[in-house]
């Protein structure tokens, strides 16, 4: 448990500084490490590598190599499988849409940063009792967004619990989620679109993600 602690208490501290990290659905390794590329040059270090698709294990490990300074998250973690799959790959922390506690208790066991989904009380309340305080909370917007997770917050702002929202944050609200002091930061889904990726839109990514770098410095 000690260990699960200091190593998310790491991974808090850089996505803290980091503040919006792009959740991305990736199809391949090129269209991957061409994502990465582009974060790295508009200076925006991190990403979360969805295991929605079969690429994913092998970006994250090529990214890992290739883009040392960015900070790679594994998401949709949904399985004990998977968590170790997206570690020894590469991976610095994982997280997943929903609450498993066979999968926190695997996390916990091997001290790998991991924060499981939350969008009720309960859920927040189970994994707690389980030792996370690194938690998601998605579907963000539709589970009532900043509203509902401020009052959700509310009752454990005193054991030192922090979120990253996800699902539905958008660059026309996410200053309003950072704002809140136990945001460490949000999941940026806007950021690095499948479709996008698709039609070889890149410049387009490119200024989405500049977009948000503005958008963290601005809020410093």
């Amino acid at each position: 448990m000690e260990l699960f602690q200091q190593n998310v208490k790491a991974a808090l501290d850089r996505l803290s500084a980091i503040r919006i990290v792009p959740v991305l659905v990736l199809d391949n390794l090129e269209d991957g490490l061409k994502m990465c590329s582009v974060l790295q040059e508009k200076q925006l270090p991190a990403a979360e590598i969805t295991f929605r698709t079969e690429a994913a294990e092998s970006v994250i490990r090529a990214a890992a190599k290739e883009f040392p300074g960015l900070y790679l998250g594994a998401g949709t973690v949904l399985n004990v499988r998977d968590l170790h799959r997206a570690f020894e790959a590469g991976a610095k922390f994982a997280v997943a849409p929903g609450f498993n506690p066979t999968v926190v208790k695997e996390a916990v066991k091997c001290g790998f940063p991991f924060a499981p989904g939350v969008c009720t009380p309960s859920e927040a309340e189970q994994a707690m009792e389980l030792g996370c305080r690194f938690l998601k909370y998605f579907p963000a917007e539709a589970a009532g967004g900043v509203k509902f997770l401020k009052s959700l917050i509310a009752p454990y702002k005193h054991l030192g619990v922090r979120f990253m929202p996800t699902g539905g944050v958008t660059s026309a609200n996410a200053a309003e989620y950072l704002a809140v002091p136990e945001i460490a930061a949000v999941g940026g889904t806007w950021l690095g679109k499948t479709a996008d990726m698709r039609a070889g839109n890149w410049d387009a990514i490119g200024q989405a993600v500049a977009d948000a770098v503005a958008l963290v410095r601005s809020l410093a």
